[in-house]
């Protein structure tokens, strides 16, 4: 047994105790007559009076229980709300670790795939530089500003047309009509008494310039090269070429 039910039942033997002892205190003149009621008559306890101790003794125990069940109840709520916010608190860190490495993840491969097209790009350039046509650098051919570089300078321009010709047949021509002299003009002949005098080295009329003028020189009459190119055009249509010229034309 419990030891509060020892204490509880001690108490009640007590109490039980004390009424024996005030029913044997009576006053002394009646001594006779109590004595004789105590000799004749026994203290008696009644079944239903021990039953009611019993019930209340029984009633203190069950409220004693219930309290210590309750005070249990608590503490293990409360052991299961640490347990609940522990668990709690896990998850999330579980969670925040595994979306920083998901971001991390994500990052690495963003980078890589940045650095393999940058790689791309740069093989492809390098591929395109190998590939392209080196483009030659031709040097622009110059020609001195004199009868010699006239010709040659005339000639290039005539090959690029197609207008034969010669050296040596634009030279002799050149010096029976003008002796290499670019702004001579002849006021004397046919053509100077019919107002078209004919000028330059090689002794044109200004309408035979104007017909076989060639594209990309001068329209001036008097410029040497697109003088002589003219010249030569002409002869080329109307001789097959100006070597074949020997005279006046």
């Amino acid at each position: 047994m419990p030891k509060n039910t020892h204490k509880i039942a001690l108490a009640g033997v007590a109490t039980l105790g004390a009424a024996a002892v005030a029913f044997t205190v009576v006053p002394a003149d009646a001594q006779t007559t109590t004595r004789e009621a105590a000799a004749s008559t026994r203290v008696a306890y009644s079944s239903e009076q021990l039953t009611g101790v019993k019930a209340d003794i029984t009633d203190q125990l069950a409220g004693s229980s219930v309290k210590v069940d309750a005070i249990e109840a608590k503490k293990k709520a409360a052991a299961d709300a640490v347990k609940k916010a522990a668990a709690a608190k896990k998850a999330a860190a579980a969670k925040k670790a595994a979306s920083a490495a998901a971001a991390k993840k994500a990052a690495a491969k963003k980078a890589a795939a940045a650095k393999k097209a940058a790689a791309a790009r740069k093989a492809k350039a390098a591929s395109r530089s190998a590939h392209r046509p080196q483009v030659k650098q031709v040097a622009v051919k110059t020609y001195s500003n004199n009868l010699d570089g006239w010709i040659r300078k005339s000639l290039d321009i005539m090959k690029s047309k197609g207008i034969p010709g010669s050296y040596s047949g634009l030279h002799r021509n050149i010096m029976r009509e003008s002796s290499g002299n670019p702004y001579a003009i002849n006021d004397w002949d046919i053509n100077a008494i019919n107002g078209i005098p004919s000028k330059g080295l090689l002794q044109v009329i200004p309408p035979t310039f104007a017909t076989y003028h060639v594209a990309g020189t001068s329209w001036n009459i008097y410029d040497p090269v697109a003088n002589i190119t003219a010249a030569a055009n002409y002869a080329a249509h109307r001789y097959g070429s100006i070597d074949n010229v020997n005279s006046a034309y």
